[in-house]
């Protein structure tokens, strides 16, 4: 794979005082619709419609970005199910019947005709 060298950027380019410009405050408003969507005790209180340098930008989308984050900790968090329990072995038994004649309507005893011995007198 390739290397790209990529040339360090001025010290001036990233100014905390310098007013923010276009881009910067459309992503302040796409990271503001990303923290309405989350719960209310991840929101950060700070309010978009003052910001006005990039010092004020950057801080916001590194708190909002932070605030993302730990929502999606916290919901991988309780999505996680303990795992089950150890249980003793089992004791395998195996159970035998005697065998039997079969049952059905043929083979009652109430069905079935005994012979009787003949009385002796």
């Amino acid at each position: 794979m390739a290397i790209i060298q990529v040339p360090r950027p001025p010290k001036d380019a990233m100014n905390p005082n310098r007013p923010a410009n276009a881009l910067l405050l459309s992503q302040v408003e796409h990271m503001h619709e990303a923290e309405k969507r989350l719960p209310l005790r991840y929101r950060t209180d700070i309010y978009v419609n003052a910001i006005k340098t990039e010092g004020e930008v950057a801080n916001y989308i590194r708190e909002v970005t932070a605030a993302i984050h730990r929502a999606h900790v916290d919901a991988a968090r309780q999505r996680v199910r303990p795992a089950p329990k150890k249980r003793a072995p089992v004791l395998q038994i195996a159970a035998v019947a005697e065998e039997s004649a079969p049952k059905g309507p043929n083979n009652n005893a109430k069905n079935k005709k005994t012979k009787v011995a003949p009385k002796k007198k």
